[in-house]
């Protein structure tokens, strides 16, 4: 013989929590107040990492306007490279959002980190061979919108 479901009391209603006029609920401030931040990486790019950070420390803080124009100035051969990535990130910002304004936005973080070694042989004398590594590295680039101070008068 099947049992008789036990009839189920109604939920208590939790109670009304008052909030102050003129205070925003938390998800709605906490939208408001994230800046955009997008990041782009370039994955075994075919320079020494050593040689990159020289490039990378130059941009790192600065803002994307200027660091692009510090890119494009600089005479090293990796400095193409990291332009292509900053391009990239700045693309990925303004994707993100449509409410981004570009001229605001700095390099947040910049880094190089090492990427595999390519083992070669060279010919040496009497028949030998001498190993040698060629370096990779992974470019970082991250930028952010600055957020903006209001003026106390």
């Amino acid at each position: 013989m099947p049992r008789k479901k036990k009839p189920v009391a109604p939920a208590a209603k939790k109670p009304h929590r008052f909030r102050l006029p003129g205070r925003k609920k938390k998800e709605e401030a906490a939208v408001e107040t994230l800046p955009v931040e997008a990041r782009a990486v370039a994955h075994y790019v075919r320079f020494s990492p050593q040689k990159a950070r020289l490039v990378i420390d130059l941009i790192r803080g600065r803002n994307v306007g200027q660091a692009l124009e510090i890119l494009h100035f600089t005479r090293k051969r990796v400095a193409k490279e990291i332009e292509k990535v900053l391009r990239s990130a700045i693309a990925n910002a303004e994707q993100k959002s449509e409410t981004l304004d570009v001229d605001r936005l700095y390099v947040k973080q910049a880094y190089v980190n090492e990427g595999a070694r390519w083992k070669r042989l060279r010919p040496a004398p009497f028949g030998r061979a001498y190993t040698y590594q060629r370096r990779t590295s992974h470019i970082v680039v991250s930028v952010a919108e600055r957020p903006v101070r209001l003026a106390t008068a």
